[in-house]
């Protein structure tokens, strides 16, 4: 029985090599008010992509082949934005980081409630969306690079700049509240995360400072306030 209580016409790519699980997942998306699309492996996903463009992808994790984290990473490498979920077996907090490093904006083990996979879809795509609500009116300036949150786009002297899905969420939340130190809390909640993996709240802030900083070892923006969290100072 269908249990959406928000409309969506989003178009999901499902990509796994278990048929059965292709089926459920297919008809509980279609019942929750998503398109959806499937594939077996990662070269049916590259195929079915020339000509399709989802708003997100589920991908699992272990598949033969190109794995799910080969997946992303190449996705990624190519500066596809597409928000993606991965799907694994492997749950250990070490494995949710690889997702994470890999450039996936969330991660989700098995089994799983699929009520909980349409939660995250659509958190995801609200993020990959630019809905930030506390966003200043204008352009951040950070150094050469310029953050404008109601596109949630960086852009440098060169032009954009790609940022995935968790990174300009991570981005547009700190630059609602410039100056202001952000707890790990107030990060999970605005990348509608577990806040108890502080690991893979870290590998975020580690993946943002890549794209912000000169050097990401000493940063000028985004700065770690010890014991605290987070802050973000535009203007030094």
């Amino acid at each position: 029985m269908p249990m959406s209580d928000e409309q969506t016409d989003a178009h999901v790519l499902v990509v796994d090599d278990d048929a059965r699980l292709r089926t459920l997942l297919s008809r509980y998306l279609a019942e929750n008010g998503f398109r959806v699309s499937t594939a077996t492996h990662a070269a049916d996903a590259r195929d079915k992509m020339r000509f399709l463009a989802p708003d997100a992808l589920v991908l699992d994790v272990m598949m033969p082949g190109e794995s799910g984290l080969a997946l992303t990473a190449a996705l990624r490498a190519e500066r596809t934005g597409v928000p993606i979920l991965l799907l694994t077996a492997r749950g250990a907090p070490e494995d949710r980081i690889a997702g994470f490093e890999s450039g996936a904006d969330d991660y989700l083990g098995k089994p799983f409630e699929p009520r909980e996979l349409v939660l995250r879809l659509r958190a995801m795509l609200r993020r990959s969306a630019g809905m930030a609500a506390e966003a200043p009116p204008g352009p951040l300036r950070l150094g050469s690079l310029s953050f404008d949150p109601a596109r949630a786009e960086l852009s440098g002297p060169d032009g954009p700049l790609h940022l995935t899905g968790g990174e300009s969420a991570l981005l547009a939340a700190l630059a609602g509240r410039p100056n202001e130190v952000f707890t790990r809390e107030d990060i999970a909640a605005a990348l509608s995360m577990d806040e108890t993996s502080e690991r893979a709240i870290d590998v975020q802030v580690t993946r943002l400072r890549r794209k912000i900083e000169a050097d990401p070892r000493e940063p000028r923006f985004l700065h770690t306030v010890r014991g605290r969290g987070y802050v973000l100072k535009p203007g030094v």
